[in-house]
């Protein structure tokens, strides 16, 4: 045969599959299709792309078919070979838009959430809730339910899933071969781009990725924005390394090394053809940058304490994420920018870290005194930073990458018109050779703690109350540094002395104010008289001491009850320790005194109690609630 017959019969070929003449359009529902899987005539389809094939290899050369507009009607040049061309076209823009569409397998959108619900090395079981840092999230568990199956393709952390059969995407690439070599391989492109684009957004909206503006998200309460913080984190995994890659995958099986641009190859510079990237670009881009924005949104927003962890979580997840968002997007010249964006971020969340640490030492510092905790117990603030400085030393792997600088001179003078500002200027802190920053900057919130808590210490009227305040809060402090060996490390044996030096400084100071006024009433000073037939000691002085010190036990008793040690070995050492100084004493007193009293009228109405009937009323002290009435066994029988 020669070149014009089978010019002609490629022609006839083609033509059988006219989908662009009104009489194929208003059918179009109806139509077969070449490429249809299973149920496609296989035969059909071959010999329709061989004619392609003749097409393009007899057909001379026709400028006017380039860049022509598409589903031309075929007029007068029906029967050429260019019109036949365009027909051809035509069908094949149909049969790839109907592959890519009918034959697309079902994503298993479970398999990816478990699998965005891999750990990194760096996650923490631990993170910190805005309600109460007592209160942790939930672990970000290795999921063991991840099923290894044949779909499934590790390339490092990525799992590149198959979104069509083998078979598909053969056909797929055959048909965009054939377009590109004809000058329309950006059609093609496309038409990819047309149908991948919302599977993609399907995709993410399935792993729970919202569409969310930066305002949208900078309205919401930070409680709402926490959970979505964690949907997102887990999404963002999956969606990189399942959906974005796997899309990457198929757009490099169909095109990789066609030219697809609208123009010939030899009518434009290679350096400006559109490059085999550009359908995945198209597809992916918008769910990438709705992705990312969620990211940047939180980077920009106000920076409050609270957030330090949720955004350090993101700054992770996104350093975990980097280098396969660089292999899937930064070699490609359309897709580029979505990694540069994501880098950049992960910058501003650097940058939102360390002013959220800043913003928490300040806050720390100016945490006003306002009302004193009733019964000297445990103040919010204490708790609330010593929480957050644990949590800060679970994070120290990326703090310490992140916070470089140590405290600087401004930030401890940052108390201008504070009345701490004198004594935190004189505040000299231990900063040994190997000290990190990170951990200069744990010492700093801790020094500005305690200088927070002698002003507020400062608002009780009762000195023992103060004392007794200041003990419990450092002692809080103290036991929190060991309950973390992270955070007791970061801080140091040195300083971890100087807080239990100053834990007992407090206690002992607590127990001078409270008893030593107490301890007089037993002393025999005052007692003694000299001259006549006197006994030697003065009844009525005598009388006047029992009085006096049933009197204050009785209102140390009413008051120091009301006080609170929340820690239960602290109470119980602290009752010990004014057992061993009262009881002795007491005992000595009444076996010396006591046959006085016995003697005389009413002894009854002087010597009240035994030394066990105070025994156990220490025991009510430092409950925090108001004793009730003891059944006292009268010491005089």
């Amino acid at each position: 045969m020669d070149g014009s017959a089978e010019l002609e019969a490629a022609q006839r070929v083609v033509m059988r599959w006219d989908s662009t003449s009104a009489s194929a359009s208003a059918s179009a529902a109806d139509e077969p299709m070449l490429f249809d899987g299973p149920t496609g005539d296989r035969a059909e389809a071959e010999r329709f792309l061989r004619a392609v094939d003749d097409l393009r290899r007899l057909a001379p050369p026709s400028p006017a078919a380039v860049g022509s507009p598409r589903r031309l009607s075929l007029g007068s040049s029906a029967g050429g070979a260019t019109s036949a061309v365009q027909v051809a076209m035509a069908r094949l823009e149909d049969e790839f838009r109907h592959v890519l569409s009918s034959r697309a397998l079902d994503i298993e959108i479970e398999a990816l959430a478990d699998l965005g619900s891999l750990s990194m090395s760096s996650d923490r079981s631990n993170s910190a809730s805005s309600a109460d840092l007592r209160t942790v999230d939930e672990d970000d568990s290795v999921s063991s339910s991840v099923g290894r199956k044949s779909s499934y393709r590790s390339l490092l952390s990525i799992r590149e899933i198959d979104l069509l059969p083998d078979d598909a995407i053969a056909d797929l690439r055959a048909i965009a071969c054939r377009m590109a070599a004809a000058g329309y391989g950006r059609e093609c492109a496309q038409v990819y781009a047309s149908v991948r684009k919302p599977a993609v957004d399907a995709s993410l909206r399935r792993l729970g990725v919202e569409r969310l503006s930066i305002g949208d998200v900078q309205r919401l309460d930070w409680k709402d924005l926490e959970a979505k913080i964690r949907r997102w984190i887990r999404a963002a995994r999956a969606a990189v390394r399942g959906v974005f890659a796997s899309e990457r995958r198929l757009c490099f099986l169909i095109f990789h090394d066609l030219p697809i641009s609208n123009m010939t190859v030899t009518s434009m510079p290679a350096t400006a053809l559109t490059t085999h990237d550009t359908p995945f670009a198209e597809a992916v881009k918008g769910a990438a940058l709705q992705l990312f924005g969620f990211a940047e949104a939180i980077s920009i927003g106000r920076r409050s304490p609270e957030k330090l962890f949720k955004i350090i979580d993101l700054h992770d997840v996104l350093s975990d994420l980097l280098p396969d968002v660089s292999d899937i997007f930064a070699a490609s010249k359309a897709a580029e920018s979505i990694y540069v964006q994501a880098a950049e971020i992960r910058s501003r969340l650097t940058d939102a870290v360390r002013g959220i640490l800043s913003e928490f030492e300040n806050a720390v510092l100016r945490d006003p005194h306002k009302t004193a905790v009733p019964g000297g117990t445990i103040h919010p603030l204490t708790r609330y930073v010593m929480n957050y400085s644990s949590l800060i030393s679970d994070y120290k792997v990326t703090l310490s990458e992140l916070i470089v600088s140590r405290p600087s001179a401004s930030a401890r003078l940052a108390a201008e018109g504070n009345e701490l500002a004198p004594s935190l200027a004189e505040l000299e802190l231990p900063e040994p050779e190997n000290q990190s920053p990170l951990a200069a900057h744990i010492i700093w919130i801790i020094a500005i703690l305690e200088h927070n808590l002698e002003g507020k210490a400062s608002l009780y009227k009762d000195t023992a109350l103060s004392h007794l305040f200041l003990m419990n809060n450092v002692y809080y402090i103290v036991h929190k540094v060991k309950d973390s060996p992270d955070l007791w490390s970061m801080i140091g044996d040195d300083y971890l002395k100087r807080l239990t030096g100053k834990f007992t400084m407090a206690a002992t100071i607590y127990e001078r104010s409270s008893w030593l006024k107490i301890l007089n009433c037993l002393r025999d000073e005052g007692l003694h008289v000299s001259g006549g037939f006197s006994s030697g000691i003065s009844k009525s002085a005598l009388r006047e001491r029992f009085r006096s010190f049933n009197a204050a036990f009785e209102e140390a008793h009413r008051v120091q009850s009301g006080w609170c040690v929340p820690d239960t070995q602290l109470k119980e050492e602290l009752r010990i320790s004014i057992s061993e100084k009262l009881l002795p004493a007491y005992r000595s007193f009444l076996g010396r005194f006591r046959h006085h009293i016995e003697n005389g009228k009413h002894p009854e109405m002087y010597i009240k109690y035994s030394a066990e009937d105070l025994e156990i009323a220490v025991n009510d002290f430092f409950e925090g609630t108001t004793p009730s009435p003891h059944c006292r066994r009268k010491s005089h029988g």
